[in-house]
C-alpha cells in the first residue's frame, strides 16, 4: 500500500476504537471485562463460577475481547489465567474525546451563523 492511499492515523485510531466499542456491546462481554477489572487475573472457571454460562461461551467471548485488545491471557500451569488490558479503553477514551471537540466546534460554528442571520 502506498503512503497515499494509506488510512490517516486518526482513521486507525477510530477503527480500533470502533472494534473495542463492538466488543463492549455485549453484555456478557462488558461483565466479563469489570470482573476482570474488579478481580485481577481470573481462569475460566472463575470466571464463570455462579454462572450458568458454559466455558466454552466464556472463552468465546474471551477471544473476541482478545481480538479487541482489551484481554490477554497467560498460562498457569495447566489453566490459561485471564486479565484486563486497559489500552484500548484508553484510546477509546481518547477516540471519543476528539469527537467530542469536533461537535463542539461543528456547534460553535453553527451557533455564530445563527447568530449572524440574527
Amino acid at each position: 500500500m502506498s503512503a497515499s492511499t494509506s488510512p490517516a492515523p486518526e482513521a486507525l485510531d477510530l477503527q480500533q476504537s470502533a472494534a473495542v466499542f463492538a466488543a463492549l456491546g455485549d453484555e456478557t462481554r462488558l461483565r466479563l471485562v469489570a470482573a476482570l477489572c474488579a478481580g485481577g487475573a481470573m481462569s475460566i472457571a472463575q470466571l464463570t463460577a455462579g454462572s450458568a454460562m458454559t466455558r466454552q461461551a466464556v472463552t468465546k467471548h474471551l477471544e473476541v475481547l482478545s481480538q479487541a485488545g482489551l484481554v490477554r491471557d497467560s498460562k498457569a500451569g495447566r489453566e490459561r489465567l485471564w486479565m484486563f488490558e486497559p489500552g484500548q479503553v484508553e484510546a477509546a477514551r481518547r477516540s471519543l474525546e476528539a469527537i467530542g471537540r469536533q461537535w463542539e466546534f461543528a456547534l460553535g460554528k453553527l451557533k455564530l451563523a445563527v447568530e449572524a442571520e440574527h
